[in-house]
């Protein structure tokens, strides 16, 4: 299994008592989703893993706890700290305005009008306001990925026309004037 055929699911953050156990922390807003898990994808000096899952139970939030099959001392001190994979074919389709983070990574950005903002490096989920972060005349642009703005979601020709506050991209483009 390839990494680009996978979306990250998670991070074994430590131990869970003597027998075994890990906590399984998840990166998703739908941890129902993952209430019963077969098998994941444990990222070991950069292969990815099977490990099969003999039991799980959730902890609190987003965080399962996991026995793995077969599992050793040894075999759970090395999946400790590790990042945990899923195959992106189990993941259910998306249609309309609606799209996974890892889905839209290379998409461009335009306005209502059809002007370019941008191409998406990355996405930012590790804050309370979630924000693409964009490349365009050699500037990084930040954008907020508020479901309002957008407009359209084409998969085919790669973008997003958004309904951006005026001034918005005027804030990344246009040099400051220091006040005198």
């Amino acid at each position: 299994m390839k990494k680009e055929d996978c979306y990250f699911l998670g991070k074994i953050t430590r131990r869970h008592g003597l027998h075994g156990n890990v906590f399984l922390k998840l990166d998703t807003d739908q941890p129902e989703m993952y209430s019963k898990l077969d098998t994941v994808f444990v990222d070991i000096n950069g292969l990815l893993v099977p490990f099969f899952i003999a039991k799980q139970s959730w902890s609190k939030g987003e965080t399962l706890i996991v026995s793995f099959k077969n599992s050793t001392e040894a075999l759970v001190d090395q999946v400790v700290g590790k990042d945990v994979y899923l195959p992106l074919t189990g993941l259910p389709k998306l249609t309309g305005n609606k799209f996974y983070y890892h889905e839209v990574v290379g998409f461009e950005i335009r306005e209502e009008d059809g002007k370019s903002c941008g191409i998406i490096e990355t996405i930012n989920d590790q804050t309370g306001q979630h924000y693409f972060v964009l490349t365009l005349a050699e500037k990084h642009i930040v954008i907020p990925i508020i479901r309002d703005w957008i407009l359209e979601l084409n998969r085919e020709e790669k973008f997003i026309k958004m309904a951006l506050p005026e001034g918005l991209m005027d804030v990344f483009l246009i040099p400051s004037k220091k006040d005198e």
